[in-house]
């Protein structure tokens, strides 16, 4: 259960292999680079910005009309700016040869667009509703023709009513056709642009009859479309030309260094890797770097002085899931208890105390099989799923249904006082536990004997009061802790001992509320058991009301989606509440530093990488 501390490497490399060696490390997933040293060359990094700057400005234009990168071969891995500047410039000859086909290009799918409009604008005009568009194109130059496309369910309310004005409504669109003089045309248009609309072009070869306009269109779009086919293949032939895959993976390896690598130390020949490892023996990181088959030098030093290592927490399988709850609250430290092993236990055993039903448990035990893959998060639905199957058979309910196994255990609603109380049981270990480990940090700490001095006391007070709950003459342990308490801070605390004994007499008031409070508040575990057990009545008295056999199937059916979604929801929310505010306030500050492993250059998490490309 205690944290490790991550492992301070420093490893020797020549600045030809340095690129190979970075990306090696950063695929191993088990290094976070960090620099330090004084041997460096800051001129590289401005260097680099500046050839990386260019190379966006050619992204911008034509990152559309690049094909993927390809994965970079190792000789292809360099570090240094000549490198990038090569490829800016290898990239440059290709945008001149590649401009006329982009523009083109371009200029098709503009033209493609209208052609779009124009079909939406003549399928939805009545036939015999428009004039021969041929006669259109003669107006001017006193009189002026638009077509406007505008929003669904907009149209212009300050028209000229000397206007003449053709209305067409489509699914996505409102189409205006405008004849009219040509300066009430043009205030019209101002009108058209404040409802977020624009002006159409009318082409001159479209025909005035409309079924020969839409043929017309038709056969232009074929056309534009075989047009675009040519200009793909001839774009796609010269980034064949050009090696343009093996560029572009140069440049992703390079923005990769530049984005996610820190200042490295650097000499004329030589390169300095410096950072923590989660391999803390180091074996695994030396089996990597030999596979990669580079020549470096690698040690393992103790960490440099005002350093703070990152933690590596080391669970098992079963429990690494629930590493998830510590993390909402920060990363325990290398003297903290890393509480996930026994959050494992305590998180799944509330939620299926809250959620006891064998048939909705198996559903969640499902669904958390099916989906962990996809959404990680979801594998705490297996333990959850299998806790709720084990206190479904112990309450005797199967999909909202009491009648259909007996209870191992009881009817949490024909006997809620039990479920109460074994609620308070569960809330007193909880928090006995958080007590423990409190010591056990302080022990880690090698002031556990202050921990004795000080707080011991409360730890056998409340113990007491526990205890006085089923045997009135424990009592006396409550008195006594308080005393053990009070008189040990007052020793601690130095001149002003009676100052201190008053000061911890008013703490101990206060913890031991809080303490009580806080096992009381474990009731609502058994309240939530007694909530789904009347919930599960309820669906099964609504079904009874029903003669119909399909009728009550789909009752149940319903009744079982509502209550498996509202309170897989709302019994997830307390498990994780209870477990934050009621178990790991006794002991988790939370003060360490998480690990977060250099990532791959073709791994999705680079953002500002996958942009640029």
């Amino acid at each position: 259960m205690r944290p490790h501390r991550a492992s301070w490497f420093e490893l020797l490399t020549s600045r030809e292999e340095l690129g190979g060696v970075l990306q090696c490390l950063a695929r191993s997933g088990i290094v976070e680079l960090e620099t330090y040293s004084d041997i460096s060359q800051p001129e590289w990094l401005p260097d680099m910005q500046e050839v990386l700057q260019q190379f966006r400005s050619l992204s911008d234009r034509y990152h559309r009309y690049w094909p993927d990168p390809a994965p970079a071969p190792e000789h292809h891995q360099r570090t240094d700016s000549d490198s990038g500047r090569q490829v800016v410039r290898s990239l440059l000859e290709w945008s001149v040869q590649a401009e006329p086909l982009v523009v083109d290009f371009q200029q098709l799918g503009a033209e493609q667009g209208l052609l779009q409009l124009l079909r939406q604008w003549l399928e939805n005009v009545p036939p015999g509703a428009l004039p021969d568009m041929q006669m259109l194109h003669t107006a001017g130059p006193i009189m002026s023709v638009r077509l406007y496309v505008l929003p669904t369910g907009c149209w212009p309310e300050t028209a000229s009513p000397s206007l003449m004005l053709h209305k067409t409504e489509s699914p996505k669109h409102n189409f205006l056709l405008t004849l009219g003089r040509k300066a009430q045309v043009e205030v019209l248009d101002q009108a058209i642009q404040g409802l977020k609309g624009r002006v159409v072009p009318l082409p001159d070869w479209l025909p005035g009859n409309l079924a020969e306009a839409l043929s017309a269109i038709e056969a232009r779009a074929h056309n534009i479309d075989q047009r675009k086919q040519k200009i793909t293949v001839a774009i796609a032939e010269l980034s064949r030309d050009h090696d343009l895959p093996t560029l572009l993976a140069r440049m992703r390896f390079l923005s990769w260094v530049v984005e996610q690598v820190p200042q490295l130390a650097m000499t004329e020949h030589f390169a300095w890797v410096t950072g923590w490892t989660s391999d803390l023996e180091g074996s695994a990181l030396r089996a990597r770097l030999d596979k990669c088959g580079h020549n470096y030098l690698i040690r393992f030093p103790p960490a440099p002085a005002r350093s703070q290592s990152p933690i590596i927490l080391k669970n098992p399988a079963w429990a690494r899931p629930f590493e998830v709850f510590a993390g909402l609250l920060g990363t325990p430290s290398a003297g903290e208890a890393d509480p996930s092993p026994m959050v494992a236990i305590i998180a799944p055993l509330m939620f299926g105390y809250m959620f006891g039903d064998v048939g909705q448990g198996a559903v969640l035990l499902c669904l958390g099989l099916l989906l962990k893959g996809r959404y990680p998060a979801l594998k705490l639905l297996v333990p959850g799923g299998l806790m709720a199957i084990l206190f479904g058979l112990l309450f005797g309910s199967v999909f909202a249904n009491e009648n259909l196994l007996p209870a191992l255990w009881l009817h949490p609603i024909n006997a809620p006082l039990p479920v109460l109380l074994v609620s308070l049981g569960i809330g007193a270990t909880v928090i006995s536990l958080g007590i423990t480990l409190d010591a056990v940090q302080s022990h880690w700490a090698g002031i556990g004997w202050q921990w004795w001095q000080r707080r011991a006391g409360l730890a056998l007070s409340y113990a007491g009061a526990l205890a006085a709950t089923v045997w009135i003459d424990t009592i006396w342990l409550v008195l006594a802790g308080m005393l053990w308490f009070v008189v040990g801070n007052g020793l601690a605390g130095g001149k002003d001992k009676l100052q201190s004994a008053g000061s911890a007499l008013a703490e101990f008031a206060e913890t031991m509320l809080q303490l009580l409070v806080n096992t009381v508040s474990f009731v609502r575990v058994g309240a939530f058991a007694l909530a789904h057990s009347g919930l599960s009545m309820a669906v099964a008295g609504i079904a009874e009301a029903f003669d119909s056999t399909a009728a009550v199937i789909a009752v149940f059916v319903v009744g079982n989606l509502f209550v498996l979604t509202l309170e897989a929801l709302v019994v997830g929310i307390q498990a994780t509440r209870l477990v934050l505010f009621e178990f790991f306030i006794r002991f988790l500050r939370a003060e360490g530093r998480a690990f977060h492993p250099l990532s791959a250059p073709d791994h999705p998490s680079d953002k500002n990488i996958r942009r640029a490309l």
